[in-house]
This record gives structure tokens, sequence and C-alpha cells, in this order.
């Protein structure tokens, strides 16, 4: 959780236990590097954790220099994410604790923020995911406990 690595082909990248957490999936298909953040919060504001990976606002610039260091060139890269899942329910539940919601808007609006395509998404709903993402082909595969395994 709360962290951030790139690959070149034929690696592949994975991150386990995506709650309310969103994995953000980059890639550039010509040099074939793929970047994977784990993101937990939507916003580094407030807190003084110096990991930047942890949040949305600083994680999505932190995976994209490390990207940009391997070769990828940010025209080219284009987004997968999934999770974002709203783990617990309640009609009471206050604004702060919808944190999968929230890391859904703040994900998308970064992303948009650094022109960044958002290609495909598995976001929402209330069951945990886990993804990998293979540096070869640019495939983001999803699990869950509720269905079978895909590739978008």
């Amino acid at each position: 959780m709360a962290d951030a690595a790139v690959a070149h082909a034929p690696n592949v990248l994975r991150t386990l236990g995506l709650g309310s957490c969103i994995g953000i999936a980059l890639y550039d298909p010509d040099v074939k590097v793929a970047g994977l953040s784990h993101i937990m919060l939507p916003s580094s504001e407030g807190h003084h954790d110096e990991n930047p990976a942890k949040y949305a606002n600083t994680g999505v610039p932190h995976l994209l220099e490390m990207m940009e260091r391997e070769g990828a060139k940010r025209s080219r890269i284009k987004a997968k994410i999934a999770g974002g899942a709203q783990m617990f329910h309640s009609a009471s539940l206050p604004e702060i604790a919808r944190v999968g919601p929230r890391n859904v808007e703040a994900v998308r609006a970064i992303l948009q923020s650094v022109s960044i395509e958002i290609i495909a998404q598995e976001v929402g709903g209330s069951i945990g995911r886990t993804v990998e993402l293979d540096a070869e082909t640019g495939l983001y595969h999803i699990k869950t406990a509720m269905a079978s395994p895909y590739a978008v």
C-alpha cells in the first residue's frame, strides 16, 4: 500500500488489497514502460507524511517522474484505474468517510490536470480488488472475490 513502481517489458507489476484505495496504471506503449501506484487518500493537504505515493495529488506526479526517468514520454502515456470501493455502508456516513469515491474523484481530476487520458476503469462498488499491469502488453488484469479475473 502507498507505493509506486515502474517496470520495463517483460515484467509485471502487482498491487494487492485495493478496497477504497486506487491502483493507477500508467503505460507508454512505445517503450513498454509501465507504472503502477497504490493510492490510499485523495490529498496530502493537512498531512505530513513524506511518502508521495500515498496521496493522489502527489502520487500521480511522482509516478510520472519515475516513468519519464525510464524513457517514457508523457504525451504517449495512458491510464487505467481500479479500486475506489466504498467498503463500509451507513446512511449516516459523513462525506469524509467516503474515502473510495473521494479517491476516484481525486485521481480523475489529477490525471486530467496533467493531460493523461483514462482509457479504462473499474471503480466503485463494495468489493476489493487485486491488479496486475503487464509491461509487455499494457494489459491491466483485475481480480475480485466476486468475479472471474479479466483484463482491460
